[in-house]
């Protein structure tokens, strides 16, 4: 093979160095992107979290005007509130729309059992039922 002398091509240090410069950039990309994510799910959870905070308001405000203030029980929060249902939380997976909610719950503090979220009855006060970034103190 005749290799002539208007033949043009990479050296190997010119493709050394771009697999070098393509690893930096990588490198300053990706932590990038996983903030991304995080805020992403952040402000996915606080999404959810207000609405279904207002719908607890308003179920409160209309039985107020009606009969007697009352915050839903837990079944409403689960069924009625929501007309398309309880959002997910971000931070759990949740198998069923009944493991969704849990009542009972102490704010700041996790329930087991795989709940998406936890719901005083008393004060009609909901959260988050998980702890990754203290979404449950919110």
């Amino acid at each position: 093979m005749f290799v002539g002398a208007n033949q043009k091509g990479f050296t190997l240090i010119e493709l050394v160095m771009i697999i070098v410069i393509l690893g930096i950039l990588a490198a300053v990309a990706i932590p990038k992107y996983q903030d991304l994510s995080d805020e992403a799910k952040e402000a996915a959870a606080r999404g959810a979290l207000g609405a279904v905070r207002s719908a607890i308001t308003i179920y409160y405000a209309n039985h107020a005007v009606q009969d007697s203030a009352h915050w839903p029980p837990l079944d409403s929060v689960i069924l009625a509130i929501m007309a398309q249902g309880i959002p997910d939380n971000p931070y759990i997976a949740v198998d069923s729309l009944a493991d969704s909610v849990v009542a009972g719950a102490t704010k700041g503090t996790v329930v087991a059992g795989g709940c998406g979220w936890a719901y005083l009855v008393d004060d009609g006060e909901i959260w988050l039922n998980s702890d990754a970034v203290g979404e449950n103190l919110w």
